[in-house]
């Protein structure tokens, strides 16, 4: 006579409950109960969708090279000239991000988009690697009309971040903590091959 051991009927539903029960909430709690996690890990205002920039040709500050939007991560900079004290503490704003970068500092430029006149010797002298661009050119009114604003009001004084693609990615206000922008610029470079 031979024995067979019977396993009991409610094992293999025990089995299939311990697997399947955590999926059932996590479902019911995502799209049942349109429950989304609150926090989030970036300092600044995420563009979503990303919006691309039109070319635009950048001068170096005091004239001595050029640039674009792509290729590079860009902290661009956008306020009206002459450069007042707060824009000039933007500005330092952005250029101590990037030296703090270390050696992940040349993968990022930065950029003046200035409405007016642009630029005093001061200006020129403080901030030698600065790429600047009239936002009243035939290339700059473009690239000044995507830029995030409040309404159908002119746009503040902002900084963005800019991809090597030339997307318009985050915005910070021009007083924005420099840890924060430094922070999103290090995980970006970090989790990102390009640029």
């Amino acid at each position: 006579m031979r024995v067979t051991s019977q396993r009991p009927p409610y094992r293999a539903a025990l089995l299939a409950l311990v697997f399947f029960a955590p999926l059932f909430f996590a479902f019911l709690l995502y799209y049942g109960m349109s429950w989304r996690p609150v926090t989030h890990v970036n300092h600044g205002e995420l563009i979503d969708p990303a919006r691309p920039l039109p070319a635009i040709s950048l001068v170096r500050v005091d004239g001595s090279g050029t640039g674009t939007l792509t290729d590079r991560w860009s902290i661009l900079y956008f306020d009206a000239s002459p450069c007042d004290p707060a824009c000039r503490a933007a500005l330092a704003a952005t250029r101590s991000v990037r030296l703090a970068l270390g050696r992940e500092a040349g993968r990022v430029q930065r950029v003046f988009l200035y409405r007016g006149r642009c630029c005093d010797e001061d200006l020129k002298r403080q901030e030698p690697d600065l790429l600047v661009a009239s936002a009243e050119d035939e290339s700059g009114i473009p690239v000044l009309a995507a830029l995030p604003r409040a309404g159908n009001a002119a746009p503040a004084p902002q900084i963005d971040l800019v991809d090597p693609h030339g997307n318009l990615l985050m915005r910070y206000a021009p007083d924005a903590p420099r840890l924060g922008i430094l922070e999103d610029i290090r995980r970006l470079l970090r989790l990102s091959h390009i640029g």
